[in-house]
């Protein structure tokens, strides 16, 4: 599955999150680290939901941009 992420910048760090996956969430201090550390999460969210029996949320979020006038 291919799940879509938010990555933001924080003043010292980046940190992303996947909307199709309510609290997974993951920081990292360069945006190469905070891939890997998402990647983890995502897989850990999915292993967590597996193991309680819960459904794993097919991906259904979509990512593009918009383009404005400055």
């Amino acid at each position: 599955m291919r799940y879509a992420i938010v990555i933001e910048k924080g003043e010292g760090n980046y940190s992303a999150y996947v909307p199709d996956l309510p609290g997974c969430v993951a920081v990292g201090d360069t945006v190469e680290e905070l891939e890997r550390e998402i990647q983890e999460a995502i897989e850990f969210h999915l292993d967590g939901l597996r193991t309680d029996g819960l459904p794993v949320p097919l991906p259904t979020s979509q990512v593009d941009y918009v383009e404005v006038a400055a």
